[in-house]
């Protein structure tokens, strides 16, 4: 069984690859592509997961 944290995470990671592709179609700032890749698929699941407990 896959606990909710953990669903939570590939959930955000998904979308994080999602809008890293969107990202690097309208800029070509890697800076920025990083800064949504680690922000979304990193940082925000911990926060909410943390948040929930």
């Amino acid at each position: 069984m896959v606990s909710r944290d953990t669903k939570t995470t590939a959930a955000f990671v998904v979308l994080a690859v999602i809008l890293w592709i969107g990202a690097s179609a309208i800029t070509d700032n890697e800076l920025v592509q990083w800064g949504v890749l680690i922000g979304v698929g990193l940082i925000a699941p911990l926060a909410v997961n943390e948040w929930r407990e």
